[in-house]
């Protein structure tokens, strides 16, 4: 009996470390930009895998960093100020940091800025997680009245520029 209940033990064991290996396979981030027509503002939302951005974060600083840091939100932002940004007509937009929140393993991040244009031409700089990882994909999907789409980042291709392809 207490064979085969070792047996099973180990399989288990097995099939937990089998699982974790290939648990995170894909690596990715997800932004919604959208114009706000009403207010002129271009609002955007970052939805990344909490523990890589926070492995990436502990990595360049060398320390333990969670969700329990005391400086997380600020570190966070930190992060991703320095490698989201948007441009228009050669001008930085300087995006105002709204806020996060971590829900089931995700940060969802929060942006804004002042916009009194179309997409059409807004130039894009995502480097999100790609110095970390080189299966990094991240997508930018976008929106306003006049056009609707999504733009791919990854470590080779980390600019791109909203186009009417029309």
């Amino acid at each position: 009996m207490s064979l085969n209940l070792a047996k099973r033990f180990f399989v288990l064991l097995l099939c937990g470390l089998a699982a974790n290996a290939v648990a995170h396979r894909y690596f990715f981030s997800i932004t919604d930009l959208s114009l706000n027509e009403r207010s002129q503002s271009i609002e955007v939302i970052h939805q990344i895998t909490a523990h890589d951005i926070d492995n990436a974060i502990a990595d360049a600083k060398q320390i333990h960093f969670s969700v329990a840091h005391p400086d997380y939100e600020n570190f966070i932002r930190q992060y991703v100020e320095a490698r989201f940004q948007l441009h228009y007509q050669d001008q930085t937009i300087a995006l105002n940091w709204v806020g996060l929140e971590v829900s089931k393993g995700n940060i969802f991040i929060y942006q804004e800025a002042e916009f009194h244009h179309a997409l059409i031409g807004l130039k894009i700089t995502n480097s999100l997680l790609t110095e970390r990882n080189v299966k990094q994909v991240n997508t930018v999907n976008f929106s306003d009245k006049q056009i609707k789409g999504s733009l791919t980042f990854k470590r080779s291709v980390i600019i791109n520029e909203i186009k009417n392809n029309n």
